[in-house]
């Protein structure tokens, strides 16, 4: 296991553990409350965000905006019951597999 992957994972342990903490203490706990949606919502938020860092910032501003959309990803995945391994399992499945292929391959 890599450092970043460790970092991750131990951001989605912390993540879990404020699921069921009190949200005026908790600002992961306030995600929680506010329900899927509003989590989703902040993905798409934090994806925007990264992108437009990417076309009109500097790299660093890119850095914070993407450990942002992360964080935002892990906290949608514990209020969904996926594992980070999960991801991470199907991303191993991918290795050496054609973009092109993989996609052809989807379910449709």
């Amino acid at each position: 296991m890599t450092e970043d992957l460790h970092i991750l994972d131990a951001l989605a342990a912390t993540i879990a553990s404020r699921k069921d903490a009190d949200p005026e203490s908790s600002y992961t706990a306030r995600l929680f409350a506010k329900g899927r949606k509003k989590i989703a919502q902040k993905v798409g938020e934090e994806a925007v965000e990264t992108a437009i860092a990417a076309v009109a910032e500097k790299p660093a501003n890119v850095v914070s905006e993407s450990a942002d959309l992360l964080y935002h990803l892990l906290v949608l995945w514990a209020e969904v019951g996926i594992a980070p391994q999960e991801v991470w399992g199907e991303l191993e499945r991918r290795v050496g597999v054609s973009g092109v292929d993989e996609k052809k391959a989807r379910k449709k």
